[in-house]
């Protein structure tokens, strides 16, 4: 081989890096080691990647460290449990914070999702705890489930200056209720929207038909159009594929595995995703108060179904962890 092409190879970003010039690369995962890996600017963290650190050798130390931290926290039973468990979700957080240089998402609890008080007071909890790490507030994002209570709530933190990513979201009238909020950033559901349009038309989708892909577009359009703040970061994927369509999204929170297959491809990575193009784009806006919400949220087989499961299958996460905490209390 030439020196010249030796040179070429050796200086040809890879797709992972070539998304990095358009798109902010968020690590989905409570693997340190993985986020060191990839180098991506943000992290976002769940109960059940937490749950899934905590059972590797590597992290057991830091459950190990917040039960002992927290042994004399007057507290008992459940409210122990949920104490030890926001310790332990904040404890992850800073760990990430101190790799990744931007900020770290985490979960408020799922079994939140339709108190409108209980959610606002468990972003506050958590906020507290990152502040009292010195975690400024800037670089941490609370995880609310996008349901009209959980919207709300969001609403609020953010005018308290707690800022907010709104989680489970499968449609275009939860996006637009969450940039009226004006909430810092919304994860719409690429993968969910894809296994569900997958097992009920009976047929598989790829490239720009793929309708988790459209709906992303959709949202990121409508933003764009309309001048809205809020962040869009697509999330839940199924494969690479996905992630290529969505080239140019403000963020993109993506796997250690297709974190992976994107650094392992050399092609050139073309950007699908423009505000200038949403800008000149034929948009009607939509308004949106709680009966139209509702009922748009109702219509959407899809979303309605997928938000209700999601928020299910999230707060089976919780209790699992809550479960495993609770056998490590001596």
């Amino acid at each position: 081989m030439s020196t010249a092409v030796a040179e070429e190879k050796k200086t040809k970003l890879n797709q992972l890096e070539q998304l990095k010039k358009f798109t902010k690369v968020v690590a989905d995962t409570a693997d340190f080691e993985s986020i060191k890996d990839f180098k991506p600017e943000d992290a976002t963290t769940n109960p059940s990647l937490v749950y899934a650190a905590t059972q590797k050798q590597q992290y057991g130390h830091l459950l190990d460290e917040v039960l002992k931290d927290r042994k004399n926290s007057g507290l008992s039973g459940q409210a122990q449990i949920e104490d030890i468990c926001d310790h332990l979700l904040v404890q992850f957080g800073t760990d990430i914070l101190e790799i990744v240089p931007g900020r770290v998402s985490t979960e408020t609890d799922a079994r939140l999702s339709y108190d409108f008080e209980g959610s606002i007071n468990k972003g506050r909890q958590l906020i507290k705890l990152y502040e009292e790490r010195k975690i400024p507030r800037e670089r941490v994002l609370i995880k609310i489930a996008s349901t009209w209570e959980g919207l709300n709530a969001a609403e609020q933190l953010q005018k308290e200056g707690i800022r907010c990513n709104l989680t489970l979201m499968f449609s275009l009238p939860q996006a637009i209720r969450a940039a009226e909020a004006k909430v810092q950033l919304i994860s719409p559901f690429v993968g969910r929207i894809y296994d569900w349009y997958k097992a009920h038309e009976k047929r598989d989708y790829v490239g720009p038909e793929d309708p988790g892909v459209q709906s992303v577009q959709e949202i990121y359009n409508y933003y764009k159009h309309f001048g809205h703040k809020t962040e869009v970061m697509g999330a839940s994927f199924r494969n690479v594929g996905q992630i290529r369509e969505l080239a140019g999204c403000d963020a993109l929170t993506i796997s250690p595995e297709l974190m992976k297959e994107l650094a392992e491809a050399q092609d050139p990575l073309e950007r699908k995703l423009d505000p200038d193009n949403a800008k000149t784009a034929k948009i009607d806006k939509l308004e949106m108060d709680e009966k139209k919400f509702r009922w748009l949220l109702n219509d959407n087989a899809m979303a309605y179904e997928k938000t209700g499961e999601g928020i299910r299958k999230f707060a089976a996460d919780v209790v699992k962890l809550e479960k495993f905490v609770a056998s490590k209390i001596k």
